[in-house]
């Protein structure tokens, strides 16, 4: 085995392991596909290393993402964020497998990908964005009334819906909703209003909980 090789399988196993104890592990807490994702790496690079030429390596790279594909399809349910880290340890398998004479071309790809899955996958990146699937408890069928139900309800702008069950019979309505946050400054705000509106209805007023 060549020095270089030796070299890009060190690289290989160092950005493994930032990648799955690093950056995923640290922010999700899931053993199970650390497992999968150092298993994956490993393998790749081995299969990409024994085939060595580049003509066989990108026959292999479709049809690993392929398998995957399946996999992922078979298995239980995963994340798109988890499915970007699957690639990512398959795509750093495969180029680093592959015999090269100069490593530090393929160390610097390596070292980009784990800077924008770092990036990317950051608590900070797009922070206030948040996805639910909901299910009220009466049957909305027009937009706008469904718009303003789900921001009451979820204390955000809400971007998009989708209504995926409209249930007449049991008065219930599954939907799909996207929508943004306040900043944290607006929402302190917003509470303090609503709870001075709450204030001003004075022994007039009748809550759900006083009927």
């Amino acid at each position: 085995m060549t020095p270089s090789a030796l070299i890009l399988i060190g690289i290989d196993l160092a950005a493994a392991l930032i990648l799955s104890l690093g950056l995923y592990y640290r922010r999700h807490h899931r053993r199970d596909l650390v497992v999968a994702f150092l298993g994956v790496n490993v393998g790749v690079m081995a299969v990409a290393a024994v085939l060595g030429t580049a003509e066989v390596a990108m026959g292999l790279g479709l049809g690993l993402f392929g398998v995957l594909s399946i996999i992922r399809l078979r298995s239980s349910e995963i994340t798109q964020r988890e499915v970007a880290y699957y690639f990512a340890a398959l795509a750093i398998g495969l180029v680093t497998g592959l015999p090269q004479t100069d490593p530090w071309p393929v160390a610097a790809l390596v070292a980009l990908i784990l800077v924008v899955l770092w990036a990317a996958d950051h608590p900070a990146f797009l922070a206030r964005t948040r996805h639910q699937v909901v299910r009220l408890d009466r049957a909305v069928s027009d937009d706008d009334e469904l718009r303003a139900e789900l921001e009451a309800r979820l204390g955000g702008t809400v971007s998009s819906t989708t209504i995926q069950e409209l249930d007449l019979v049991n008065d219930t309505t599954l939907v799909d909703v996207r929508y943004r946050m306040p900043r944290p400054g607006a929402r302190s705000t917003a509470r303090v209003a609503s709870a001075h509106a709450g204030t001003s209805l004075g022994s007039g007023a009748t809550t759900g909980a006083d009927r």
